[in-house]
């Protein structure tokens, strides 16, 4: 089964994820101080960097987009405080970004309003400076493109949900380093990720390995009024804050042998048969996630298949994988092949008693794997950033990562190769766009 929705609102934001590692270890001894010839000492160490403070925008800039953040260049000190008022004197709530750069609002600022920041800074030896400047932000963004985040408030997700935003309009590569500014993701506890642009629409986040269960996470897509390029602007803020599920599940499908493992907290609770898509049709081999859920829907392939192939009928517990409509669900109808041969249209059919017991078990955002099937899975086919190696991701974020977080490596990169059948023919599969989605 190919291309088959199942409808649901999702809620779409903007995000960006701060994280980094570090390592303790001994001390290191101070070097010793050699005496030079004529019984002089060595030079003494470059003294530090005189304390200086600069904030943007320059003074009575206009013009600016509602998306501007303070920023605050310091040398030889730090940045005590950072106050933003509004023409009425109104002050406007935000918080430093965390490598000190810039001073972000909380909420987007208002059209054709003037603003004033005040900015203090102290120095290493306990000296202060006090900084001012006044903006004007643009009357209006023009053109707004939507976004879209498919995360909600209070929502409990499997250990591979990613932070997907979708941006209905191309975003050139030149604007991208600047959108993926105003992507915000905290965590707790903390775990480093990245983004990853599968193009100029599709961005996702995911950390270097599976969230760890009980994980907080914090999501801001601050694209109201944001430049996206080619003259568009966001069309708003989105913003979420889900959690991950205490218990991990696991879902590992083969070709051959036939079957799913069902894995809770990495024990292998309990194996089903399957029936997959057969030679003319196949399922995509890949690292997959749960991206939707429908105890019943209805599969309608007229419009895709015309007359002669296409059907429409009732499925129960589907478990959507793609966005080209490949999906878990129940197929009492191929009870007699599950286990011994592939007739489906691409779908994983199990027999309904096992659909029945997966569909109450899983989240949104569980990991399935599919390995040895004649397709591998397209990049951007669904929630598919952790069918990429985190090499690959680290190539795909328009901003560069931390040392650290670059070097990484994933548990994930360390598994058994997933390839397609000696036999098969790869071909990727159909392209799919997600409907758009707003709130």
């Amino acid at each position: 089964m190919r291309r088959h929705r199942i409808l649901a609102a999702l809620v779409c934001v903007p995000l960006l994820m701060v994280g980094g590692c570090s390592a303790d270890g001994d001390a290191p001894t101070a070097a010793p101080t050699w005496a030079a010839p004529g019984g002089s000492t060595a030079p003494s160490a470059t003294p530090p960097a005189p304390f200086t403070l600069t904030v943007s925008p320059n003074d009575k800039t206009t013009n600016l987009p509602i998306s501007t953040e303070i920023g605050t260049l310091v040398t030889g000190g730090s940045v005590t405080s950072v106050t933003l008022t509004d023409a009425a004197g109104k002050k406007v709530s935000g918080k430093s970004r965390a490598d000190g750069t810039t001073w972000v609002p909380s909420k987007p600022l208002k059209f054709n309003t003037r603003y004033s920041a005040t900015v203090v800074g102290t120095g290493a030896g306990g000296e202060t400076e006090t900084k001012t400047t006044s903006f004007t932000t643009m009357k209006s963004a023009g053109s707004r493109a939507g976004t879209g985040l498919y995360m909600f408030d209070d929502h409990v997700y499997g250990v591979a949900m990613p932070v997907a935003v979708e941006i209905l309009k191309d975003v050139p590569v030149a604007a991208r380093a600047s959108v993926q500014k105003r992507f915000f993701v905290e965590t707790d506890p903390p775990q480093p990720g990245a983004w990853y642009w599968f193009n100029g629409r599709e961005v996702q986040y995911r950390p270097v390995d599976y969230w760890q269960p009980g994980t907080k996470i914090t999501v801001r897509i601050a694209l109201d009024g944001h430049p996206l390029g080619n003259g568009r602007y966001g069309d708003r803020d989105r913003s979420a804050t889900a959690f991950i599920a205490k218990d991990k599940i696991e879902l590992k499908v083969t070709n051959s042998p036939k079957q799913m493992q069902v894995f809770k907290n990495d024990a292998l609770i309990k194996t089903l048969k399957v029936s997959l898509g057969k030679k003319s049709t196949p399922s995509s081999s890949g690292h997959l996630v749960i991206m939707d859920k429908a105890e019943s829907t209805v599969f309608d392939t007229f419009a895709e298949l015309g007359p002669s192939a296409g059907y429409r009928t009732t499925i129960k517990y589907a478990q959507r994988l793609t966005w080209g409509g490949e999906f878990i669900h129940s197929a009492p109808w191929s009870v007699g092949d599950q286990g011994v041969r592939n007739v489906s249209h691409g779908c994983v059919n199990v027999s309904p008693a096992n659909a029945a017991w997966l569909y109450a078990l899983t989240r949104i955002g569980d990991p399935v794997t599919v390995t040895g099937t004649e397709r591998v899975l397209k990049p951007g086919n669904g929630f598919t950033v952790w069918d990429l190696s985190w090499a690959d991701i680290v190539k795909g974020s328009p901003i560069p990562l931390s040392a650290d977080l670059a070097s990484a490596t994933s548990e994930l990169d360390t598994e058994p190769s997933i390839s397609p059948s000696p036999s098969a023919t790869v071909e990727p599969s159909p392209a799919a766009t997600p409907s758009p989605q707003a709130s």
